[in-house]
């Protein structure tokens, strides 16, 4: 009788275990969808815990896997590359999607200067839904550029229920949301700051100064968009005659589209600088 009871307890135990295991696989695999691609590069979607308060949505991140070597490109892609294109289409109780942006990095390639990223990353999602009291079911088609000598074409695809529940990609999702640039004003913050923006029409071609200010043993870098996407503003360089305390970047007024004025068009301007990174629209007078 002790024997079968003995035996009866441990079969319990066992099924116990198997089905707390079960659930953790379970959970687990519910934080991320699998990875879509090949060994040059892979996409999937990850979930995030809780939600954002000020748009009362839903945490979520694009997960980009880049194989060494490689690199992709950043929403505006500089002198050369193709930025990403996203579609949500099929998508489930979805009001809308914010892609946000880490801060990039400068890419020397073939000649030319590009922005872009060349590890792997993150781009975090906040995610609006229609109705908050039920979840979500995110859709993601993604179609990008991957290049080494030479880039090419890549497509990913992915899907994932997100209930804005615990989730094992926590970590890695918040350490992306803190690499996506703080919105900041002109001439305003530190240490790290855009101080003023001019355009110098003098010379063989006119062109536009920006000098930041940063800590002197940060290394600074800037990027520069047009006001709508059909502009291609030139990649920022580096340009001696700052003031003290100060670091200058130039670049050729160049890239309007047909029609378009330089004459008070909104750049973004986009300064990095160590872990730190702003974003601050200025006026071209």
């Amino acid at each position: 009788m002790i024997f079968h009871l003995l035996r009866r307890s441990a079969a319990l135990l066992a099924a116990c275990a198997m089905s707390l295991i079960a659930a953790s696989s379970a959970s687990a695999a519910e934080d991320a969808s699998p990875w879509d691609g090949d060994a040059r590069s892979a996409v999937r979607l990850i979930a995030g815990s809780s939600t954002v308060p000020e748009h009362a949505a839903i945490r979520a991140g694009i997960a980009i896997r880049l194989k060494n070597g490689w690199h992709t490109y950043w929403r505006y892609p500089g002198d050369a590359g193709v930025p990403p294109r996203f579609g949500f289409a099929g998508s489930q109780n979805v009001n809308s999607v914010e892609v946000r942006w880490p801060a990039p990095q400068r890419i020397a390639e073939h000649g030319v200067v590009t922005i872009g990223y060349a590890d792997d990353f993150i781009l975090p999602l906040a995610i609006v839904p229609q109705d908050p009291a039920k979840p979500v079911k995110l859709r993601l088609k993604l179609d990008y550029a991957v290049c080494e000598k030479l880039c090419v074409p890549a497509e990913g695809q992915a899907e994932l229920v997100l209930t804005g529940g615990r989730s094992a990609h926590d970590a890695a999702l918040a350490a992306a949301e803190a690499r996506v640039p703080k919105k900041a004003e002109l001439g305003e913050g530190s240490p790290l700051a855009v101080k003023s923006v001019r355009r110098e029409l003098t010379g063989s071609r006119p062109r536009v100064i920006v000098d930041i200010a940063a800590p002197s043993t940060t290394q600074v870098d800037l990027f520069a968009e047009g006001p709508t996407r059909e502009w291609a503003l030139p990649v920022p360089t580096a340009v001696e005659g700052a003031p003290a305390g100060r670091q200058r970047f130039a670049f050729d007024l160049d890239g309007a589209p047909p029609g378009a004025t330089y004459d008070g068009a909104r750049i973004a301007l986009t300064a990095v600088a160590g872990d730190s990174a702003i974003e601050v629209t200025a006026r071209l007078d």
